[in-house]
């Protein structure tokens, strides 16, 4: 008889952050995050996570537990794994908005079904490789800082940086990313991640003075509101420097809008954004057929959605960069297993599922 889904549980944490996280949006020190348990009937155990963001979600921790249990989870109960398409449609369509806890549970069922394929999850999503090369975020500081943090990244064997800016005006930020390249020198891959924080002709001004510069940024995360479709439209026509679009897409309707205006380079894949892995997967295979190169990256979140990430990061071959640094900045992690990480390189677990201890 075919696995059904018995039981639905969740699990508060609140972890200290390593250093501040600071971007245009907010500032963290400490990552609250929710853990989903999902059992079936067989007494295997799927984990998932939900992150809550409210600056680019909406979800928030109180929002996500209701979310969890009382609205998702008993519309699932007692469906069979063996009719997962149907399991993740009710999922998708339990409610709008509220990405984050759609996410976990989507990732717990992906965890559960690849246990019972008996096959670690990024095997059964495409297998494209074990391993993968994440960035290390430099959060936002004084140019004395930013500089100190940069030089302890690229010690600890990080060779590429992505730094944050769009707080202060396109000039401070032009003088912070001058004196970081300066200081790390010319082999370390630069990007950048606006998070919002410039208006469209800021943008263009910034990244263009960059490229004089010969600061060879990589490129340049959402330099524009998310709702401006048309300013990252703006922004992409008008530079070289590749623009990548991530909180402007939540959605593969999102991803086609942004698509048939040209509007982006590449397309940031977040499973707290898109709902979890499937539409995830749907968004990169649309990304795929029009050219465009995603990554995977994630909001502050611990090792439990980071290695379901990096399992959709190590499946597909049009996932080309990675930004999967959240779960290392963490003092310690709420479920123990999942990915290994030495220093820029991320090890893929060889066991069944995500690959946490049960």
């Amino acid at each position: 008889m075919d696995p059904v889904i018995k039981e639905i549980k969740i699990q508060s944490a609140a972890v200290p952050l390593k250093r501040p996280f600071k971007t245009a949006l907010r500032t963290v020190t400490t990552a609250e995050t929710i853990i989903v348990k999902i059992s079936d009937s067989t007494g295997t155990v799927g984990y998932g996570e939900a992150a809550p963001t409210p600056v680019i979600t909406g979800d928030t921790m109180a929002s996500i537990k209701e979310a969890v249990t009382e609205v998702i989870g008993p519309k699932i109960i007692g469906k069979s794994l063996a009719n997962s398409e149907d399991i993740k449609a009710i999922i998708d369509q339990s409610m709008v908005h509220n990405s984050s806890p759609k996410a976990a549970v989507n990732i717990a069922i992906n965890d559960l079904i690849a246990q019972h394929y008996a096959v670690p999850l990024f095997q059964l999503l495409g297998g494209h490789t074990d391993t993968i090369v994440t960035d290390y975020t430099v959060s936002v500081g004084s140019v004395t800082e930013m500089i100190a943090q940069a030089q302890d990244l690229v010690s600890a064997g990080f060779t590429t940086l992505k730094i944050k800016v769009g707080s202060d005006s396109e000039k401070q930020d032009l003088e912070k990313v001058v004196a970081i390249r300066k200081a790390v020198g010319p082999t370390i891959n630069l990007r950048l991640d606006a998070n919002q924080g410039w208006h469209p002709k800021q943008a263009v001004y910034a990244i263009n003075k960059m490229r004089d510069l010969g600061l060879d940024i990589q490129l340049v995360e959402q330099p524009v509101a998310a709702s401006d479709f048309e300013g990252m439209a703006f922004v992409t026509a008008n530079t070289t420097t590749m623009i990548m679009a991530d909180e402007s897409i939540f959605s593969v309707q999102d991803a086609y809008r942004i698509i048939k205006l040209n509007g982006c380079d590449i397309i940031n894949l977040k499973l707290m954004k898109a709902g979890g892995i499937d539409n995830a997967l749907k968004i990169n295979t649309l990304a795929e057929a029009a050219g465009i190169p995603c990554m995977v990256g994630s909001m502050i979140e611990s090792s439990v959605s980071v290695t379901a990430a990096a399992h959709l990061a190590a499946a597909k071959r049009n996932i080309k960069y990675v930004d999967l640094d959240a779960s290392m900045m963490f003092t310690s992690n709420p479920v123990a297993g999942g990915i290994v990480s030495q220093n820029n390189q991320i090890q893929l677990p060889k066991i069944a599922g995500l690959g946490f201890a049960k």
